[in-house]
Parts: structure tokens; C-alpha cells; sequence
């Protein structure tokens, strides 16, 4: 993966203790002797595809939910990544964390083992939306799992809120992000909830057991979202992303990967490799991971070589999830293509609609145009 720019990990730890009604990233129910088994397939992958000369200077621990894993299986993880690439000192090594599963002693031991940002998945501070999310924990939890995270020196910590829940009115959102900046997070991302296929949650929706909040209620919360956090000292980056001000802002640097098309290598089941032409994934099959790989063989999964038009797309769908919108120039020559004479009609429908505008070099899309940034980007790539 020859590459100037420092890449990502990412470590899928697919177990949880109760599966979400919404989530539809892989993840089972495994039992403490299951996790063991895992982890050991983990570290025969991480040996396996080592790259001594790859610089990393982020680790991202997601899942599924990192802190069922005691502290020093997570620092036996970093332990490893330390062994098969060059690590950076000032690497950014988050871990994921479900307050119903965290005390003050195991934060503290997560701390200890290398973890230096914390993302927790709050969802909410109501504890009737809790209820309907399927979460583990209550408010009270919530609000203790933040203390504790403090009091174990953790300084950087990012929480996780969902909006948009059916019959969900601005006052009960307002109350969660004000409840959210009371704990002075570094980092906030207001999710809006979502119907993905072979949930539990949309087969309620498809059932006529619940009604979705309509697309305008939704877009008055994102509004909402993006006025609190911005008036309280957050930078809005992403479409659903804030980080605390400063120079640079709070942001999640591993995260920021993603959308600027950097590197990044993923390991265990599900998860997906990038090197800016490649991406490779891990199939989502605990069972036939952990079987080839004390086997001594790649797990099973698939590669796709991106064309340069595929890559051109992606470019435009993930820049303009972004805030700072898409560099022309900084496009331009990277695809040999002159912007504004390839998207120009559809740039002048966008801008007409008031879902973006093309300035200082810049194409971005308007707050209204981040509520439908995958149709906007659609409309762009079906120039090409």
C-alpha cells in the first residue's frame, strides 16, 4: 500500500450483548470463551498481513461493542498493531464503548492500555427514546459513564445521539443536545435514525407498527442540530459530525480517513481495506474467519480494483458529505478533469435549488443540500 499519507486501522469486535432494533452492522451474541477464540484469530491476522513499513497514526477499536473486551485484550490488540506496522507516537486510538458495559476501574484500565479517545454511545439521555432504541442502559447510566470516563483522565471523548424518532418533537431533541454539552464532549454526532434493511426496526415499519417522523419534521431536528451545536463552540464538519473549536477542531481523525479517501486497513470479519485504488474487505462470517485463519490463511472475502470514473464518484459523494465541500483544484488535477465544465449543468440545477454553490475554489453543498448530499452527488456523477 505504498502511500504518503499515514493510514488508518480499524478492528471490527463483532459482539454484543443485545443487538439494537436499528443496527445493521455485523455483530452476534458471543460468549466470553467465543470472544477469547476470536481474538486469538485477530492477532493470526494481524501477523499475517504485517506491514512494517506502512506508517499508522490511527486505530479505531468499533463494532459490535469494543468495551465487552477487558482492558488488556484491547491493549494486547494495540500491542500487536504495534508489532506489525510503524505506529505513530501521536497516534489518534479510539475505542467504542456502550455505557451499560464500562465502570471507573475499566475505563481506567482501557486508559492505561493505550486508548486515548472515547466514543460512547449514548443515543440519548431520555429514557423512554432508550427504551424504543433497544439500548442496555438508562440516563442515570449514561451520566455515570461520563463521570467515570473523566475521572479515569480521559479527555477527548466523543458521544454518539440519534434523532428522528417517530413521533419525536423538537423540544425532546433540544433537550438531548443540551443534556449532551452539559458533559463537555470534544466530539458529538447527531445520527438520524434510520430504517435499514433486515432490521428489526424496519420490519416494524413495514409492518404499520411504527410511522417514520416525516422528511420535513426530520430536516427542522437537523436544523435544530446544527444551530445548538454551532452556537455552543462546535465546528459542524461532516454532515453528521461536530467537533469541539480549536486548531485544529476536535475532529476524529481516523473517521476523516474515510471521507478524504486515505488509507486505511480493517480487520476481522466485515471488515473493508482501502489503498486509494483497492478496496479488499473481510467477509462478514465469524465462524469461517477464525477457521482459515488458524488454518494459517486469509480469511475469506473479495477485492475490487476501482476504475478511475468509480473513484471520481466516490470522490464526489464523500467530499461533499463534508462541510468544506470538494477542492476543485485539488480534484482537478488529481483526476485530469476540468470541473466546472464537466458538472457545470448539473452544478447550476443544484445552485438554483439552493442545495450548493460553487465559491473560493470550493464546491459544497447549503444546509439544505446536506439533508439529500447522496442525490446531490448522484446528480453530479451522472455527468461524468
Amino acid at each position: 500500500m505504498p502511500s504518503p499519507k499515514p493510514a488508518g486501522i480499524y478492528i471490527h469486535l463483532p459482539f454484543c450483548l443485545r443487538k439494537c432494533p436499528y443496527c445493521d452492522f455485523y455483530s452476534e451474541i458471543g460468549t466470553p470463551d467465543r470472544r477469547q477464540s476470536f481474538l486469538a484469530a485477530l492477532h493470526g491476522e494481524l501477523v499475517l498481513r504485517a506491514r512494517r513499513d506502512l506508517a499508522v497514526d490511527s486505530i479505531y477499536f468499533g463494532g459490535g461493542t469494543p468495551s465487552l473486551f477487558t482492558p488488556a485484550q484491547i491493549g494486547g490488540l494495540i500491542d500487536g498493531i504495534r508489532a506489525s506496522f510503524r505506529l505513530s507516537p501521536d497516534s489518534e486510538i479510539t475505542l467504542e464503548a456502550n455505557p451499560g458495559t464500562v465502570s471507573r476501574d475499566k475505563l481506567q484500565g482501557f486508559r492505561a492500555a493505550g486508548i486515548n479517545r472515547l466514543n460512547l454511545g449514548i443515543q440519548s439521555f431520555n429514557d423512554r427514546n432508550l427504551v424504543f432504541l433497544g439500548r442496555i442502559h438508562d440516563a442515570a447510566t449514561a451520566r455515570r459513564a461520563l463521570t467515570a470516563a473523566r475521572a479515569a483522565g480521559f479527555e477527548n471523548i466523543g458521544l454518539d445521539l440519534i434523532y428522528g424518532l417517530p413521533g419525536q418533537e423538537p423540544a425532546n431533541w433540544r433537550a438531548d443536545l443540551h443534556a449532551a454539552l452539559e458533559t463537555a464532549p470534544s466530539h458529538l454526532s447527531g445520527y438520524m435514525l434510520t430504517y435499514a434493511p433486515g432490521t428489526p426496526l424496519e420490519a416494524d415499519r413495514i409492518a404499520g407498527r411504527i410511522r417514520p417522523l416525516s422528511e420535513a419534521a426530520v430536516a427542522d431536528l437537523f436544523d435544530i442540530t446544527v444551530d445548538v451545536l454551532t452556537e455552543n463552540g462546535f465546528v459542524h464538519y461532516e454532515i453528521a459530525n461536530f467537533a469541539r473549536a480549536g486548531n485544529p477542531p476536535a475532529w476524529s481523525r481516523h473517521n476523516r480517513k474515510y471521507w478524504n479517501q486515505a488509507p486505511y486497513l480493517g480487520f476481522g470479519p466485515g471488515a473493508h481495506s482501502y489503498d486509494g485504488r483497492v478496496r479488499c474487505w473481510n467477509d462478514a462470517d465469524l465462524d469461517a474467519y477464525r477457521q482459515a485463519l488458524e488454518s494459517g490463511h486469509p480469511p475469506p472475502g473479495g477485492e475490487e480494483i476501482l476504475t478511475r470514473e468509480q473513484r471520481m464518484i466516490e470522490a464526489l459523494f464523500l467530499g461533499l458529505r463534508q462541510t468544506a465541500g470538494i477542492d476543485i483544484q485539488e480534484f482537478e488535477t488529481r483526476f485530469a478533469v476540468q470541473f466546472v465544465e464537466l458538472f457545470g449543468p448539473a452544478l447550476t440545477d443544484l445552485a438554483g435549488m439552493g442545495l450548493a454553490t460553487l465559491e473560493k475554489g470550493f464546491c459544497r453543498l447549503t444546509r439544505s443540500g446536506l439533508l439529500v448530499a447522496d442525490a446531490a452527488a448522484a446528480r453530479l456523477a451522472a455527468c461524468d
